[in-house]
């Protein structure tokens, strides 16, 4: 029987995330989003800064491209001591169970029922559940019902450091070229707009990923980025003024 039959026949929808797959996704989705959103941020806030204190394209491409490099590093390390730390803790709770139904088989059946007690099942229900998961895979069912771990799905930290650094690069370069292709009086201008824009349809596909309502990440992207920029833009003013 095909997983799709299975599910048909336990009353399943197909099309609908479980818990493993939406796990999956879920932190997938949180690198890309926060790593797109702080390196259109960071790089709008840096390059407006510096537009605000000079005119020449040569200082802001420089900052920006090393804002750029710095940020996709830093989101990249960050991702991959962050997501190692929860590998690390979740093989060695993996780790513990494999020893526990090793030397303690009866001890972990009870506490599988107990379990699912708890879930809802009755006693006798919860007792057989237990016995038949045991013999199906107790280290799988161990897993997901203590500890809500797939073993065959840990957290892989290179892939959310490359999809950090990608999405931060991606998100960094369009405040870049937004403020470097335009002649120097339209060049905060634009560069603004599409900021403001990305950081919108940065929070739409969030949302449309994430199966949530847009309105309130959104929001939050467009005021979070403009604040950042007009704090930029009044320190880049004030140091421009003050060194000229």
């Amino acid at each position: 029987m095909t997983s799709d039959s299975a599910s048909e026949t336990l009353g399943g929808h197909p099309d609908e995330p479980h818990i493993g797959a939406l796990a999956g996704k879920l932190n997938w989705l949180r690198a890309g989003v926060l790593g797109a959103n702080d390196g259109i941020v960071s790089t709008a806030g840096i390059v407006v800064g510096v537009a605000a204190a000079t005119a020449e394209r040569g200082p802001i491409f420089t900052a920006g491209v090393a804002g750029l490099a710095a940020g996709a590093v830093s989101m990249a390390l960050g991702e991959y001591v962050s997501v190692s730390t929860q590998r690390d803790t979740e093989a060695a709770l993996l780790a513990k169970e494999k020893w526990e139904l090793k030397h303690q088989p009866e001890e972990e059946l009870d506490e599988l029922t107990g379990l699912y007690v708890a879930k809802g099942m009755s006693a006798e229900t919860a007792r057989q559940a237990a016995i038949e998961a045991t013999e199906h895979d107790a280290f799988g069912a161990h897993a997901e019902a203590e500890l809500g771990i797939d073993p065959h799905e840990l957290a892989n930290p290179w892939a959310a450091a490359a999809s950090s650094a990608v999405a931060f690069t991606a998100g960094a370069l369009l405040p870049l070229i937004a403020i470097l292709l335009p002649s120097a009086p339209w060049r905060i201008p634009v560069a603004v707009v599409a900021v403001l824009v990305a950081l919108a349809a940065t929070g739409v596909l969030g949302a449309y990923l994430g199966q949530s309502s847009p309105w309130r990440p959104t929001l939050r992207m467009v005021i979070g980025g403009g604040l950042a920029m007009a704090v930029t833009y009044g320190i880049g003013s004030l140091m421009g003024t003050a060194i000229g």
